[in-house]
């Protein structure tokens, strides 16, 4: 916005003390060059006032558009990691080794019902048959994790790309294993910066971007799922994107 005022009022002094230089020393002969010049500059000085006007809401505009399709690729990369702690116990290190889990693994359909038996130690006690309530896990079957998140979709075949980045750009991902309570946690994390979202854009207007701290953006300079510092794996985004659990 200062930029803007600076611009603004540069525009205002530079007219006002031109038309009055032309009106005031210069023949008459000489006018009509000069006013086409003035003309020029004014058009010139106008252009600036409104570039930095339009500059931030289009980079905005942009910068929300692709935040939010990087977005549904972290989405889909924690529901895979979500699939494959799920079926193994931990989280894939890498994407090569989650890809080929979706393409093989399967989530086992089971079905809880409520039943009851004999308590054995209540009936000996108290001399009548006394029950105790139990529940039975039946297995009724397996799905494949491929069908089961992406149906016919072959998306994730190419998940750990950076939508709109250049080429070669992929998403950061590690998982491991941290302490709670004497418990070693599975955790994992994938980041995508916004240097590489957003690579092609102002580097002021970027750089503004990588330090933003604000209740609807997105805070810090990366978009990210999961954390490897603490048990979570909700995004770092704001809800305005959608949900980041």
């Amino acid at each position: 916005m200062l930029n803007f005022s600076l611009i603004a009022i540069a525009v205002i002094v530079a007219t006002f003390v031109l038309v009055k230089l032309v009106d005031k020393f210069i023949p008459i002969k000489f006018k009509p060059v000069l006013t086409v010049a003035l003309w020029v500059l004014i058009g010139y000085l106008g252009y600036q006032t409104y570039t930095s006007i339009y500059e931030p809401i289009k980079f905005n505009k942009l910068k929300n558009e692709r935040y939010a399709v990087v977005i549904e690729s972290l989405k889909d990369i924690r529901d895979s990691q979500l699939a494959h702690r799920q079926v193994t116990g931990v989280f894939a290190h890498n994407f090569d080794a989650l890809i080929k889990f979706i393409d093989t693994a399967q989530f086992t359909i089971t079905q809880r019902r409520d039943s009851s038996v004999i308590d054995d130690v209540l009936t000996k006690r108290y001399g009548v048959d006394t029950f105790k309530d139990i529940y039975i896990v039946d297995t009724l079957g397996t799905q494949s994790v491929k069908d089961s998140l992406f149906k016919n979709s072959d998306r994730y075949k190419t998940m750990m790309n950076i939508p709109f980045g250049q080429e070669g750009a992929k998403f950061k991902m590690e998982s491991g294993l941290i302490e709670q309570n004497s418990i070693n946690i599975p955790v994992f994390e994938v980041s995508a910066k916004k240097n590489l979202i957003l690579f092609d854009q102002n580097k002021d207007l970027l750089a503004q971007e990588n330090q933003v701290i604000s209740v609807d953006g997105v805070n810090g300079d990366a978009l990210k799922v999961g954390s490897m510092e603490e048990v979570k794996t909700n995004g770092n985004w704001p809800k305005t994107y959608g949900t980041n659990e």
